[in-house]
């Protein structure tokens, strides 16, 4: 089993609100996203620049599923912290749902990373090796919270199990196509930059 470790885990006041717990991660996504994004073209520009996979989605389609999976991941910790802390739960249901609250900042962390390492960077090799370690610690997030905490938490994370993998799919085999060099994506988002400060 994990570890509680509170300097890793988002503060419990969070979880405790289902608004902060639902907006925040759709906040952080969204300001991730936007950031990582080349001024002129965004990233949808970047995306159609590199060879692609049969089933690869049109790139319209990742905000909306993000904000949703952002959404549905958010009402997952609140139902699992807030209920799943509570004093009239089993001392092993209460670690549990903390166990699980620090696994769940982690993965946030490891799922903003991403874009910034494939599109920022360029670096599909750092991204594939990010999104296995993310779909890892969700796998089992899903598993304590839905066996030990609260079983719908753990249900409302198996879309967004289901997406990573599909994201898994999708970063490994840009990477190959590729080359496993996404620099010119990186360079291409520095060019505009450089051109604007000109």
């Amino acid at each position: 089993m994990t570890t509680y470790i509170p300097q890793l885990t988002l503060p419990e006041a969070i979880f405790n609100s289902l608004p902060a717990s639902i907006l925040l991660p759709i906040a952080l996504g969204s300001a991730v996203g936007y950031s990582t994004r080349p001024k002129e073209g965004g990233t949808h520009r970047q995306y159609d620049s590199l060879r692609q996979p049969p089933l690869r989605p049109p790139p319209w389609v990742f905000g909306p599923v993000w904000t949703t999976l952002y959404g549905m991941m958010g009402y997952a910790a609140y139902r699992a912290v807030h209920f799943g802390t509570s004093p009239l739960n089993s001392a092993s249901t209460i670690a549990a749902a903390r166990h699980g609250a620090t696994l769940y900042t982690i993965q946030l962390g490891l799922n903003y990373a991403w874009m910034p390492l494939f599109f920022g960077l360029g670096r599909p090799v750092l991204a594939t090796v990010n999104i296995l370690s993310l779909l890892g610690v969700n796998g089992y997030l899903a598993y304590l919270w839905g066996n030990y905490v609260d079983e719908t938490a753990g249900w409302l994370l198996t879309p967004y199990i289901a997406w990573l993998s599909f994201a898994t799919y999708l970063t490994i085999s840009i990477g190959h196509l590729n080359g496993w060099d996404l620099s010119h994506i990186a360079a291409f988002k520095g060019d505009k930059e450089n051109k604007k400060s000109n």
